[in-house]
């Protein structure tokens, strides 16, 4: 079967983030920050993907020949893509942003193009703001080993020519410290304006300026920067007993002490100086990196903002909701109708109101929720601390395995166990990355009726904001019946619902696809017409590839919206000429799942928090929730329509962008989804409710 490394094609959706840096029609400082996110893309990647690969290229040959691919092989080819994106950031970064940023009288200077007043200046700085937060390391035989911290930028220092030549100095010496960014408050200085010119500097040039008085027994100082990206793929998966808080305790405290990943180091820096950071760390040339004078580009999310909007997006802010009232009850409006929610155009508030409503509701008995990433400062937690401390049944699925939360999330789980929630943690081998709530009341009547929200997001105010998701408020029975056996399931793995409306993974998303694609390809067969649209942020696994190119080669039309990892190749003869595929890659990352089936006519739509990736597929909780009212359907539809029709933002599977044909209209779907969804509440006001919409 024809697919990509999944690896090389995660690059290629890292290589669009890179062409939002490099594009004139993306404001200016929102360039900057798109290298910002490529960086620390790339530093994830070289954390979990690049270390894995080291890893598997060191098992056994015959180990290594089940893997299907070779891993030494894949890593060769991903070091040499990594090496070519790395080159174009460079050049992005010197010969794009760098001038561009010049023409707005906007300068980022180097030590070395600093007037002599400039220096002067920064000198005192220096003196004042600066050398006191700094305490170097003297790499010499005294120090046994050199423990470098993850993530860090460090700066080293290569002494040579001893002023006093009969002072008892060494000819050369080598230190290095940690760049003292978060002391200092942020990785950027801003010079003095002259005129209408702005000026600014990176901290580790104000360290460079004062080095000399730093180490003035010396007459050369030379500085040069270094980072190390370690090992974090926290190896639990395989843990199969135990009490796995502690194993996860255990493995966030290795994951500051991992296996190094990749250093990357100044190409300028002084062979002696690379040799002795080698020697005092143990690492080798296999995880050198030929970087650039500058690293932890993703300290560009801190770059000073100069009040000007014209840098910037224009501000969409969160559009009010056009059926969820304002003020008053949302658990009544959910009991009348469903209600779809459009993160970040549309206020996430709208959750924790809902959650904050339950705590206070005395007719509230029970809140269940699954919680896999969530804020620093979680209003979600909170509200769910309150209703514990109200008395309210709370149980919170947390995921202990959602990687680089682990931390926060193991502090949350603490805090709700404390507070009297029933707090469940998912075994070993399954992780819940399904994002639900579901709400029990008492009604007047007496009768208890359950009100439930299906997201593709997480319940996280933070990346509300920034991450495009969709969530289903709704009250109807079909649906909340099936989410409570979600929960049941997640309290007890030996009992495996059954379930009519909702596709739920590991047991029953893969067979249900595969079910859907099946009729699809029988409706081809028989001269209908037959089509899937699929919206996800990855399609890597090879069994659903292999089902996609089956219903292609049957005939069924195929479209494929894919934001990361794309294995599967449109548009071969053999066995894929009816599958179209395209990526978006805007002011917000895309992060909602979307299925859509023809289904003879009956269209069936599914919004999901699953990829279809094997992972997501049979090793996580996932849920696939149908959209059952026909104006949300369409609703939903419209939205993905905009995105099919991109020809602004959109590349095709080459990583090309998708131009507008002769005489056709730009179409930007991010803005059109704002603008859209702003006029929402007005249509609806025009278009009477139809009766096989309503319940």
């Amino acid at each position: 079967m024809k697919a990509l490394s999944r690896d090389l094609s995660w690059l290629r959706f890292n290589a669009r983030v890179l062409q939002e840096a490099q594009s004139d029609n993306v404001p200016l400082l929102e360039r900057l920050k798109f290298l910002a996110i490529f960086s620390s893309n790339l530093d994830e990647f070289f954390k979990v993907r690049v270390a894995t690969l080291r890893r598997l290229a060191k098992l056994k040959k015959k180990t290594r020949a089940k893997l299907g691919e070779s891993p030494r092989r894949v890593l060769k080819e991903v070091l040499a893509e990594v090496g070519r994106q790395q080159e174009e950031f460079g050049a992005t970064f010197r010969e794009q942003l760098l001038p561009a940023l010049n023409a707005q009288h906007i300068h980022l200077l180097s030590e070395a193009e600093l007037t002599d007043k400039q220096r002067e200046w920064t000198l005192r700085y220096f003196r004042e703001k600066v050398r006191d937060l700094l305490s170097p390391v003297v790499l010499d035989d005294t120090l046994h080993h050199l423990f470098l911290k993850d993530q860090a930028v460090y700066l080293t220092f290569f002494l040579r020519q001893p002023h006093d030549r009969k002072a008892k100095l060494e000819a050369e010496r080598v230190l290095t410290m940690e760049l003292p960014t978060k002391r200092h408050g942020g990785r950027f200085v801003r010079l003095p304006d002259e005129g209408e010119e702005k000026y600014v500097l990176f901290l580790d040039d104000v360290i460079r300026v004062g080095a000399a008085e730093l180490f003035p027994a010396y007459e050369q100082v030379t500085v040069n920067a270094i980072k190390l990206s370690r090992d974090a793929e926290l190896d639990i998966e395989e843990e199969v007993s135990g009490d796995l808080m502690e194993k996860i305790r255990s493995s966030l405290a290795k994951r500051t002490t991992g296996f190094p990943a990749r250093l990357l180091y100044d190409p300028e820096m002084p062979a002696e100086a690379l040799r002795a950071i080698k020697q005092k760390t143990g690492i080798t040339d296999e995880e050198l990196v030929e970087g650039s004078r500058y690293h932890n580009f993703r300290d560009f999310f801190g770059f000073p903002d100069f009040d000007e909007p014209a840098f910037h997006y224009p501000e969409w802010p969160a559009l009010p909701h056009p059926t969820l009232p304002r003020t008053g009850s949302l658990l009544a409006a959910i009991g009348q109708r469903d209600h779809l929610l459009h993160p970040p155009y549309q206020s996430f508030d709208y959750v924790t109101r809902l959650l904050r409503e339950a705590a206070d509701d005395p007719a509230v008995s029970a809140i269940s929720i699954t919680l896999y990433r969530v804020a620093s400062k979680s209003a979600v937690v909170k509200a769910l601390l309150k209703a514990a401390k109200r008395g309210k049944q709370v149980t919170a699925v947390v995921e202990l395995k959602a990687r680089f939360d682990e931390e926060s999330n193991l502090f949350w789980a603490d805090k709700l166990k404390r507070a009297g929630a029933n707090v469940v943690f998912t075994p070993p081998e399954l992780k819940c990355h399904s994002k639900l709530l579901l709400i029990a009341r008492r009604e007047a009547d007496e009768t208890t009726r359950r009100y439930a929200y299906f997201s593709t997001g997480n319940f996280n105010e933070s990346t509300a904001g920034l991450y495009t998701d969709h969530g289903l408020f709704t009250a109807d029975e079909r649906l909340t019946r099936e989410s409570a056996a979600v929960f049941e399931y997640l309290h007890n793995q030996s009992v495996v619902p059954e379930l009519h409306y909702l596709l739920v993974a590991p047991f029953g998303l893969r067979t249900g696809l595969n079910e859907l694609i099946d009729y699809e390809i029988k409706q081809a067969k028989k001269g209908k017409d037959a089509y899937i649209i699929l919206k996800v942020n990855a399609v890597e696994d090879a069994a659903m590839i292999g089902k996609l190119y089956e219903a292609s080669k049957a005939g069924v039309r195929i479209e494929l919206l894919v934001r990361g990892i794309g294995r599967l190749v449109p548009g071969l003869p053999e066995c894929s000429a009816n599958i179209q595929q395209r990526g978006l890659v805007d002011r917000y990352l895309e992060h909602s799942r979307v299925y859509v089936f023809g289904h003879g006519g009956e269209e069936k739509v599914y919004v999901s928090s699953a990829d279809w990736m094997t992972r997501n597929l049979d090793r996580r909780v996932e849920v696939a929730f149908p959209i059952l009212d026909e104006g949300l359907r369409a609703e939903v539809r419209q939205l993905l329509d905009f995105q099919r029709h991109d020809n602004v933002k959109a590349r095709d599977f080459d990583n090309k962008f998708i131009a507008a044909a002769e005489g056709e209209k730009p179409l930007r779907a991010q803005e059109a989804t704002y603008a859209w969804l702003k006029g929402l509440k007005r249509r609806l006001a025009r278009v009477p409710r139809s009766s096989a919409s309503a319940r």
